[in-house]
Formats: structure tokens, C-alpha cells, sequence
């Protein structure tokens, strides 16, 4: 699935969306470069969730957990130096948990993927206008 925003507020609305079907044990990793728009989308998928809670980064943390209809476990692995380290974080309880993970620079840490994850991709391209984006949604089945 692809969708275009040309808004940080339309990206916001486009994963309020994506989380009304959110389910269980899924995991959405967020691939995009520095202001690409991971943390707004993080910020709607919350509030898809029934989430009222200001939705930061949590860069120098590492996870935010939240709660709403199903808890939120945001990742932000940005600083991760070494993928071993994503074992102090306890992300297998988070990643196959009752809640739904969202981990921002998951490219970072692709060998711990769930077979079944959802890739979403947030892209730019100028030629649309500064605040555009393609988001692409899709789901990852690893043989």
C-alpha cells in the first residue's frame, strides 16, 4: 500500500488509520532517513490506539511503552551501536508480547525482524514539496 502526504498532520492521520487494525504481537518498522517523518507517524499510529500521551522519540531510552487499547512499545534504535545490545532492551518480550511494537530506524536491527513484520517506508522527494512523503506500507515474509 502506498500513500502520499504532503502534511506532517496527513502523515499523522495516515497511521491513525494503519492502527485502527492494529492487532496483537505486530511489529511496524519504520524505515526512513533524519525528518523523515517516523516520529509524527509514531505520534498517530499512538492515537489510532486510543493513546492520549505526548509521543517523543525515545532516543537516549531506547523504548516508550504506552498505554491504550493495545499498549504501544516505541522503539528508537537510532543509537544502538551494536544489535546485541537490543538484549538489555527485552524487545522479544515487546516484539512477541500483547501489545504492538513501532521501531523507528529499524533498518538498524533488521536481523531481529519477526518473520511477519510490517515495513513502512517514509520517503522524500522535493519535487513534490518540502513536506511531502510516500509512505509505503509493507508486509515482510521472510522464507
Amino acid at each position: 500500500m502506498i500513500y502520499n502526504s504532503f502534511s506532517q498532520d496527513k502523515t499523522e492521520d495516515i497511521a491513525f488509520d494503519i492502527a485502527q487494525n492494529a492487532a496483537p504481537g505486530e511489529v511496524y518498522c519504520l524505515i526512513g532517513r533524519l525528518g523523515a517523518g517516523k516520529t509524527a507517524f509514531a505520534r498517530g499510529f499512538a492515537r489510532g490506539l486510543g493513546i492520549d500521551d505526548d509521543i517523543s522519540s525515545p532516543t537516549f531510552s531506547i523504548i516508550n511503552v504506552y498505554h491504550g487499547r493495545l499498549d504501544l512499545f516505541h522503539f528508537d534504535v537510532y543509537r544502538i551501536n551494536d544489535v546485541s545490545e537490543m538484549e538489555d532492551t527485552g524487545y522479544e518480550d515487546y516484539f512477541y508480547g500483547r501489545g504492538v511494537a513501532l521501531v523507528e530506524w529499524a533498518d538498524m536491527v533488521r536481523e531481529l525482524w519477526p518473520d511477519d513484520a510490517t515495513v513502512v517506508r517514509l520517503e522524500d522527494d522535493v519535487t513534490q514539496g518540502d513536506d511531502f512523503r510516500r509512505i509505503i506500507i509493507e508486509r515482510e515474509l521472510k522464507t
